[in-house]
């Protein structure tokens, strides 16, 4: 008999979009791999839903808060259902950038210099030396990022915007130049590492993540090949050091920039990566051999409790 997999996607977070894409692309490929599968889009009464499905294993394909965050997943561990990706002490360290980072550096992994202020203070006046950047504590794909270059003369007068919806206290981190790279690490393995380069602009933004064309994919990166086994090794210690389990993506800067430091730093680990057509990881998993199908199956067959 068929093992049958709910699968969670949508909710009401910011990365809604995006969460229904990577649904739909594992709902499909879990069907085509002869799965029985539910599609769940979750809403406040997921609790009352997932008893009724009863499923053999939850597949988590939400993005942003309460899927991310280790809400739904200490949900899921109260009904004693398997499930895929962290669990809920990695993945509410991980969505909490500045405290991710206080582990990350404690295991030897290198994280850009930053703090976290009050948004207003930040509007007020310039907190670090431009260029930085100024990020939201606990959000995904880019949402609300905001850099500041060195020709701005005056702080960003958007953080003091009444529709600003990310939070009073905001992370601001010293800008490195170079390199946008990405790695990912399934189970116990970091697979390829990806130079990831903004089709239009220079910052791997919203659309560059998610519109078709939006970004150019080097894979494998062309860097040096013990920089490449560096940023393979920092991104498995991340995962280990957070706690994290099945699939996560490590996301790193690397200034190769002429004249540049040659600095290699983790900026975050993400525990729910996208998984639509032009996510990062699943091609990232094809490099290594997996095809789509492959992959979303060896997620489902290493979902458990207690993550």
């Amino acid at each position: 008999m068929a093992k049958h997999v709910a699968i969670l996607y949508g909710g009401w977070s910011a990365e809604r979009e995006v969460s229904l894409a990577s649904g739909r692309a594992c709902c499909k490929a879990l069907e085509e791999q002869g799965y029985k599968v539910t599609p769940i889009d979750v809403q406040p009464d997921i609790a009352t839903v997932l008893q009724a499905v009863a499923p053999d294993v939850v597949f988590n394909a939400l993005h942003g808060r309460v899927g991310e965050d280790g809400t739904i997943q200490g949900l899921l561990e109260l009904l004693k259902f398997p499930y895929t990706h962290s669990g809920v002490l990695a993945s509410a360290l991980a969505m909490q950038k500045d405290k991710a980072k206080i582990v990350m550096e404690s295991a030897g992994v290198p994280v850009p210099r930053g703090m976290v202020v009050n948004r207003f203070e930040a509007a007020k006046s310039h907190v670090l030396p431009a260029p930085y950047v100024i990020k939201p504590i606990s959000e995904g794909s880019s949402y609300g990022v905001i850099i500041v270059r060195e020709d701005r003369s005056h702080p960003p007068q958007e953080l003091l915007r009444e529709d600003w919806a990310f939070g009073d206290q905001v992370l601001v981190e010293s800008y490195v130049a170079g390199r946008e790279l990405t790695c990912a690490v399934m189970g116990d393995k970091a697979l390829g590492v990806i130079d990831i380069r903004p089709a239009t602009g220079v910052f791997y933004d919203y659309d560059a993540k998610y519109v078709k064309g939006g970004s150019i994919h080097v894979l494998p990166a062309e860097i040096k090949p013990n920089i490449y086994q560096k940023v393979q090794e920092l991104a498995l210690t991340a995962h280990q050091a957070l706690g994290c389990r099945g699939i996560s993506r490590a996301d790193l800067r690397y200034d190769d920039t002429p004249g540049g430091t040659g600095e290699l730093v983790v900026l975050e680990v993400n525990t729910q990566p996208g998984m639509t057509e032009t996510s990062l990881v699943p091609e990232l998993a094809a490099h290594a051999g997996y095809t789509f199908g492959e992959l979303v199956q060896w997620m489902v067959e290493d979902a458990t409790c207690n993550r």
